[in-house]
């Protein structure tokens, strides 16, 4: 009798499909992607103990011979660049064990009523097409259940869809496609440095580029005292959960005290002008840091009209600040429900929700247009440069596990 479908199929294999996006690339370029995707996988899996005893790369797959195939499909969802991944079971391309392979597979998965469908993947050359694969498989589940136990073929909307992939002398058969993050291999592209707050938007924006490819070196700018130490902890945990995205990497956190830094623009400047004044103080320390790790840029979590720093005639002043290094901002468009929802995807949400005390130097009537001649007259007094060395050599580079 079927079982259901939580009893053990016994999946010897893991078939992974590369995001799409990656084969638009040239020949070298997808070489390239599919070496760091390859090394990205082998670093995840041996994080979680999970043996990789051979893989192969054939025709936009990665096949993967494992032990544990279900709990590395899971892990491997989480890992950028591939679209999907499927636990399978191993056969040879002979139609007959294909058919043998599905029609376990189906005893395992289908229940009285189901209806299921049958799709087929083939390269190479083969004595059938993948249409005769789908109509031989699913003629024979038919046989086997279809009288005892009802199941029928629906095309449109199964409770069960059965897959193989056969490529070259191999086959696969599975039933689960278990739907990955996407995006590009991480380390595709050069790092970026990430002004990470421990709020929402910080966090996603970071998210955001590393989907991309960039590994993101997170920089947290202490603002005690006028913070509290719980604000510290947020940035910390995000900065953990952004690593869980990026495993195998250095879980590098930098932190500046910047409280003094903040003290002396609340004491000596226009107060109107604190937040724009602090933004840029932050920017020209993101600078160094990108300096000191060979980043290409820098990515913030600013979103237009999200702030009073972040209108876009203040985004603008913000920018002059930065001389060498371009600033991202992956969350411009975004509105606060967009990034609520990629911040529970992520993992951040609970964390960026505990309460926490606010920046206490924010002014009551902060500009929301300030003019840059006066920005930079209030800088000439402040003594920036001597601020920023002070408060890059007081950098801590901190090591979260």
């Amino acid at each position: 009798m079927p079982q259901d479908s939580g009893e053990a199929v016994g999946f010897d294999s893991v078939v992974v499909r590369f995001s799409g996006e990656i084969w638009i690339k040239g020949a070298w370029t997808i070489r390239f992607y599919v070496r760091c995707l390859l090394r990205n996988i082998k670093r995840t899996l041996k994080s979680y103990d999970l043996e990789l005893k051979r893989v192969s790369k054939v025709n936009g797959r990665l096949f993967l011979w494992v032990d544990e195939a279900e709990e590395v499909a899971s892990r491997l969802s989480r890992v950028f660049g591939i679209s999907s991944v499927s636990p399978a079971l191993e056969t040879t391309s002979r139609l007959e064990d294909i058919i043998d392979k599905a029609v376990f597979l189906a005893c395992k998965r289908l229940s009285r009523g189901n209806s299921f469908a049958v799709r087929c993947r083939r390269v190479g050359s083969h004595p059938y097409g993948s249409r005769d694969v789908c109509e031989v498989v699913g003629r024979r589940i038919l046989e086997e259940f279809g009288g005892r136990l009802g199941v029928r073929v629906d095309l449109k909307t199964p409770d069960a869809r059965f897959g193989v992939e056969v490529r070259g002398d191999r086959g696969f058969v599975y039933s689960d496609v278990v739907k990955g993050v996407g995006g590009m291999p991480l380390g595709t592209q050069p790092r970026l440095v990430g002004l990470l707050s421990g709020g929402f938007d910080s966090a996603v924006a970071c998210w955001l580029v590393m989907k991309r490819g960039a590994p993101v070196v997170p920089l947290y700018l202490d603002n005690s005292p006028f913070t509290d130490e719980k604000t510290t902890e947020k940035a910390k945990e995000v900065a953990k959960i952004l690593f869980g995205w990026a495993i195998g990497g250095p879980k590098r956190m930098f932190v500046v005290p910047f409280g003094e830094v903040l003290r002396t623009v609340v004491e000596e400047a226009p107060r109107r002008l604190t937040c724009v004044l602090c933004k840029r103080m932050m920017y020209r320390i993101a600078e160094c840091i990108a300096k000191q790790v060979n980043a290409e840029g820098i990515v913030t979590g600013e979103a237009i009209g999200e702030q009073a720093s972040q209108t876009l005639h203040n985004l603008r002043v913000l920018d002059e600040a930065v001389q060498n290094y371009p600033v991202h901002r992956p969350l411009l468009g975004f509105d606060k429900v967009e990034t609520d929802r990629l911040a529970r995807k992520i993992g951040t949400y609970d964390i960026s929700s505990w309460k926490a005390q606010g920046c206490t130097a924010v002014p009551k009537k902060p500009t929301t247009k300030a003019r840059l001649e006066e920005v930079k007259a209030a800088e000439e007094k402040l003594n920036v440069k001597k601020i920023i060395k002070n408060a890059v050599k007081s950098l801590r580079d901190m090591r979260l596990e």
